[in-house]
């Protein structure tokens, strides 16, 4: 009998199995941070945590629920970014952001407000030169280009279900008593609004020449759009005067982040509904060769000049001074929406590891005890045959870290200990699809044939077994993921990887290397391969049977 399907050409399948290891490792060494190791969990190298206390208008104490809202639009920034490993849980009155790793930043961002509004510039001056006005149309620090228009797409009116409109936070207690950080927040708020917000042109003209852009923002995220503002850029280069806002945030239905190719410059894409498209519209054309600000919580991330209006379509960018990641970020934080509070970070500090690296050495030796034993119950039960398991387990432990390394860099994947369990039971489940494999190949030598057509008759047998083994683990694996919160779903995710990779290992590494090792007279040896005792078995039953033909013939 011919081979089965899939096993006739087994150098090609191993050359593809190598193929893809090249790819994996091609990747891991000459793209991104190029650093060949896997990112871990918080509970192996510790991380940054992150204390925010949320700040309201009136300085009242923030509800329960718009904190709960506030969680869960973060804990979806974090998924949209990809961030492994993070936790965000609301303590008392604040919420805590705990992120892998040193450094801090990361938990800052996704803690922005994201009030984001579009207002005209009424007039700007350089930081460097206080007291000099600089006309908007000509001003060396207006260069951003503008928002390049789009091609029209058909906008929905039905709001983005990522968009969350909250109603403002009503008062929920008694004014809070004199000396105490919520009165101490409100007068910050108010003072900064009569002297930012002001609708008189003196005012105006002092907060500019006053405005301090190296300090915290006490406005951030509590501007009135009804009102003026003086605002700074986030470069900290550039004060401004901008008119009351003409677009609300909330009108933004998709936002994403791209490489301008023309311009080589990193870009925010910004989708509007129906309502801001026209409103965008309406505003480009009434500013033509005018600059428009988009102010996101107090501050300027971009203040370019309309080169062209009014613009249709309902897209625009936002050109500012973004690399990949920041803007990225924006992205990110603007199509979740803002957030019902603002926030100001009252602590950050460096936690660590709760198990540490001794623990992760206890694991990897754990698992590599278990390997071990694995591979010598296989030398010892099967021979030589159990020389191919191993080499079918270093084939998918190849890919597995390659795989980590590159899923650490593109979605921020963590290795944690739950995912290190995960991983073991992943290996281990591999070696249980070699003992099927290798148990069908048996079953076919006892019905007397030899081992060069029992290899693929067996595999035949064997890959449906397989197959249905690996689906039954996946999707324990994947309802898991699923349901679960945490590190368990660090374990539900290298096992659900660890079982697609023992599919593929299973058909382009054990049975091609079965294969050829059946069509060589080394392998085909019972004292290498250990199936001579299955060959005697098969003989004596042979014999039998004819012995017992031999008799009925003689009655």
């Amino acid at each position: 009998m011919p081979p089965s399907q899939g096993s006739a050409h087994p150098l090609r399948l191993l050359g593809v199995y190598a193929a893809l290891l090249a790819v994996i490792y091609a990747l891991v060494f000459f793209t991104g941070d190029k650093d060949p190791t896997p990112k871990l969990g918080i509970d192996l190298q510790g991380g940054t945590r992150v204390t925010l206390t949320a700040r309201t208008p009136d300085g009242s104490k923030p509800g329960q629920d718009s904190l709960r809202k506030a969680q869960e639009i973060i804990e979806n920034r974090v998924n949209g970014l990809g961030v492994g490993g993070s936790e965000v849980v609301i303590d008392g009155d604040n919420i805590v952001i705990t992120v892998p790793g040193d450094d801090g930043q990361q938990a800052r961002a996704l803690a922005t407000t994201a009030k984001l509004y579009i207002r005209p510039v009424l007039s700007a001056e350089s930081v460097a030169s206080r007291g000099v006005p600089q006309q908007p149309a000509q001003s060396p620090a207006a260069t951003p280009s503008s928002p390049a228009p789009e091609t029209p797409e058909e906008v929905s009116p039905e709001p983005a279900p990522q968009q969350r409109v909250f109603p403002a936070q009503a008062p929920t207690e008694p004014p809070a008593p004199p000396g105490s950080p919520q009165e101490q927040a409100q007068q910050e708020i108010a003072t900064a609004k009569a002297v930012r917000q002001s609708t008189d042109p003196t005012i105006q003209k002092a907060a500019m020449a006053a405005l301090d852009c190296s300090k915290p923002d006490p406005l951030a995220g509590n501007d009135d759009p009804n009102l003026p503002l003086v605002a700074c850029s986030t470069d900290g280069t550039e004060v401004l005067l901008l008119d009351k806002s003409r677009i609300d945030g909330q009108e933004i239905k998709n936002a994403s982040s791209g490489l301008n190719q023309q311009q080589a410059r990193h870009e925010v894409n910004l989708e509007f509904k129906s309502g801001g498209s026209d409103a965008w519209a309406t505003l480009t054309g009434e500013y033509l060769y005018k600059r428009v600000a988009f102010v996101l919580d107090s501050k300027v991330v971009s203040a370019p000049v309309v080169q062209a209006g009014p613009q249709q379509g309902g897209r625009t960018t936002i050109s500012g001074n973004f690399n990949a990641t920041s803007a990225k970020e924006l992205a990110n934080t603007l199509k979740y929406g803002s957030l019902p509070l603002s926030f100001q970070i009252s602590e950050a500090e460096t936690v660590s590891a709760t198990l540490g690296l001794s623990s992760l050495k206890a694991g990897l030796l754990a698992g590599a005890v278990g390997l071990v034993v694995v591979l010598l119950y296989c030398l010892a039960y099967y021979r030589m045959l159990g020389f191919l398991t191993g080499l079918s387990l270093v084939a998918s432990g190849l890919a597995v870290y390659g795989i980590m390394v590159l899923l650490g860099r593109w979605i921020g994947f963590t290795l944690d200990l739950a995912g290190i369990a995960g991983l073991i039971i992943g290996i281990g489940m591999t070696a249980d699809s070699f003992v099927v494999f290798f148990e069908r190949i048996k079953d076919e030598m006892r019905e007397g044939r030899s081992f060069r057509s029992a290899v693929p008759r067996g595999w035949q047998r064997a890959r449906r077994t397989v197959l249905s083994g690996n689906a039954v683990s996946f999707i324990a694996a994947a309802v898991l993921y699923a349901l679960a919160v945490g590190q368990v779903r660090g374990f539900a995710f290298t096992l659900g990887l660890t079982t697609v990779l023992d599919v593929v290992v299973v058909f382009l590494v054990t049975a091609p290397l079965v294969l050829l090792a059946s069509r060589t007279a080394f392998w085909s040896s019972p004292s290498v391969n250990g199936l001579g005792a299955i060959q005697q078995v098969a003989r004596e039953r042979k014999a039998a049977d004819a012995a017992f033909g031999e008799s009925v013939r003689t009655r």
